[in-house]
């Protein structure tokens, strides 16, 4: 318990995985309360809130792939092999959605229905047409 704020302090384990050389461990977790002991919000003095522009952001990302792409990047990979490329991805993810959707496997399902929205933002962009999230 932080006892200058009286708040309770909780890490919730969304999911944990070690990458491929197994030299790192990605923890996902929804916190509750501060999680840094000096009482910060996370301990590189950024603020866990939801502010519900998330989209914009991930937008304003595959904005920025589009207009300054690199050589590692999988969405400017993307835009370069063309509008067709993109639509099929769209295509794939959304047939993708449904067989998952079918299945009791809410995981899959969530992933599932974030490749579909992730390659729908791209078509957007592709087309020129920002989402106006």
């Amino acid at each position: 318990m932080d006892e200058r704020r009286g708040k309770r302090n909780f890490l919730h384990l969304v999911s944990a995985s070690v990458d491929c050389d197994q030299d790192t461990i990605l923890i996902k977790a929804n916190p509750v309360g501060p999680v840094c002991h000096t009482g910060a919000d996370t301990c590189w003095n950024e603020v866990n809130e939801d502010d519900g522009n998330f989209l914009n952001r991930l937008e304003q990302v595959i904005r920025q792939r589009k207009e300054d792409p690199t050589e590692k990047s999988y969405t400017a990979s993307l835009f370069a092999k063309g509008i067709n490329k993109v639509a099929q991805k769209v295509g794939e993810e959304a047939v993708e959605l449904v067989i998952e959707a079918k299945d009791d496997n809410r995981d899959l399902f969530l992933g599932e229905a974030a490749d579909l929205l992730f390659h729908y933002l791209i078509l957007l962009q592709a087309k020129g047409l920002p989402s106006k999230t």
